[in-house]
């Protein structure tokens, strides 16, 4: 992209965000605000300017609608001296929990469509996620363009869900206390207010982390004490809410799995082959307890299977993000300038929840841009593209999205 229609771009785009922190106010109340770090970057140059404090929204509304910033952030963390540009200093005092679910970090089929790469020592390119090094002249130096589909955000979607029922059925936490999001861009955010989270230190939300996301976990604690057949494996279902999980998960691996994806997580040949060839009979013994009586399936493969059960039951979390107590997180309500789509809250069923709708902001008129190239995608109730170098009016909500992926310019 030429210099000038760099600047053509950045202009329309801060104009249009302008007018939107002018006329809007974007979030709820902030809780104790005053307590809280803010940052923002710019359109000029994407540099964080961080260590910033407000004593209430409106002159946190004031500095949006003043410098208008390309992103805003705010800490899950609650300090005593917030603007203090040492951590030492701030006198951190608590953070909520928060969960960051991106579909960047789920394997989608969609991907192979709508994403590409391209080696550039070499020129080498393809669709899908890029790899690490380039398949034709093994160089690291890989530009991937990632895309997102309603594809992708469902699959976000989901793993927000059994998220949600993890923080409800397994740590007792209510509505009050939950606060979810979408990020405006491929995923979701979900907050945890609660006194008895928010001391926690990041050893302890480690733990968190890893019960949920089921790393580490070890089936015989969860009443999966034996796998041979001589326990009534239906007591397991009371024993914890995971073990539910486990034979759930389990029941759906046997059900769906073939038998390559069976030998991808270290099943035998034999014993994969016995499960497909035995399959309808398992899944006829399996609420009762009895699915583990098969030939040629021994205890070690019923664990593998049980382990492959505790990575599907647990959820696809940034790890990092949780575990950060003194974390920068988009703040809710703003913009998202890899978009041009709202940071929402999400008041009605996640399930009805439509991203692609409800994140929308820019919505009157339309814009003539020329597009570089962009896979089809959807924005509200319309479908655009696939384009390859053309003009082309759209209205401003897709232009500002192709505008914001650096993918067109206006004209």
């Amino acid at each position: 992209m030429e210099e000038l229609e760099r600047e053509k771009n950045l202009r329309f785009l801060k104009s249009l965000f302008k007018k939107f922190y002018e006329r809007e106010t974007p979030f709820e109340k902030i809780s104790a605000i005053k307590y809280r770090e803010f940052g923002f970057s710019t359109f000029e140059t994407h540099m964080m300017i961080r260590h910033l404090s407000f004593e209430n929204e409106s002159n946190l509304i004031k500095l949006l609608s003043e410098k208008v910033p390309a992103d805003c952030y705010r800490s899950t963390a609650y300090y005593l001296n917030p603007s203090a540009a040492n951590m030492k200093e701030k006198g951190w005092l608590g953070a909520d929990l928060v969960f960051d679910i991106d579909a960047d970090h789920i394997q989608t089929s969609c991907k192979k469509r709508h994403d590409r790469w391209r080696c550039l020592n070499c020129g080498e390119n393809g669709y899908g996620s890029a790899p690490e090094n380039c398949p034709k002249c093994g160089s690291n130096k890989i530009d991937g363009k990632a895309w997102f589909c309603s594809e992708c955000l469902e699959a976000a979607k989901i793993e927000t869900i059994k998220l949600l029922e993890f923080l409800e059925s397994d740590f007792g936490l209510t509505d009050q206390e939950i606060f979810i999001y979408f990020s405006g861009h491929r995923g979701y955010h979900v907050h945890v207010e609660s006194e008895e989270f928010k001391v926690l230190d990041q050893d302890a939300r480690r733990e968190v982390v890893d019960y949920i996301t089921g790393l580490g976990l070890d089936p015989s604690l969860h009443g999966l004490r034996d796998v041979s057949g001589e326990e009534d494996l239906t007591k397991i279902l009371k024993f914890s809410a995971w073990a539910e999980r486990l034979m759930k998960s389990g029941y759906d691996i046997i059900l769906r799995y073939g038998l390559e994806d069976l030998l991808r997580f270290g099943i035998k040949d034999k014993a994969a082959s016995s499960i497909i060839e035995n399959r309808e009979r398992i899944i006829d013994l399996w609420w009762r307890g009895k699915f583990n009586k098969i030939a040629g399936v021994d205890r070690k493969t019923w664990e593998s299977i049980f382990l492959e059960a505790a990575r599907r039951g647990g959820v696809l979390i940034d790890t990092v993000v949780t575990a950060d107590i003194h974390r920068l997180i988009r703040l809710e309500g703003t913009l998202h300038s890899k978009t041009g789509f709202r940071k929402v809250r999400v008041l009605k069923a996640l399930e009805n929840f439509d991203p692609l709708k409800e994140a929308v902001v820019f919505k009157k008129g339309e814009v003539k841009v020329h597009v570089y190239e962009s896979p089809e995608f959807r924005v509200e109730d319309s479908v655009f593209g696939p384009y390859i170098d053309v003009d082309v009016e759209l209205p401003i909500s897709a232009a500002v999205l192709l505008i914001c992926k650096g993918l067109a310019y206006i004209i």
